[in-house]
């Protein structure tokens, strides 16, 4: 039981690490992100957010992976 959480942690950061910084680009790329004077929207920055947390929860996963591997 413990090996199929270990490989779901490394599953789930591997997942966040490859999808959310893809999705940002597009998130940047919309028309919505900034407005007429080149300024971040809230639309951008929610979306910041939100993938930065993504992101620090990716590495949570893998820094608890890690350990429950060499334990």
């Amino acid at each position: 039981m413990e090996s199929v959480l270990i490989a779901l942690l490394f599953a789930n950061a591997v997942f966040n690490a490859v999808v959310w910084p893809r999705f940002y680009t597009r998130v940047a790329k919309d028309p919505r992100a900034k407005n007429a004077a080149g300024k971040a929207t809230p639309f951008l920055i929610v979306h910041t957010v939100l993938i930065a947390l993504a992101l620090v929860l990716a590495l949570a996963s893998l820094i608890a992976a890690i350990a429950a591997l060499v334990s």
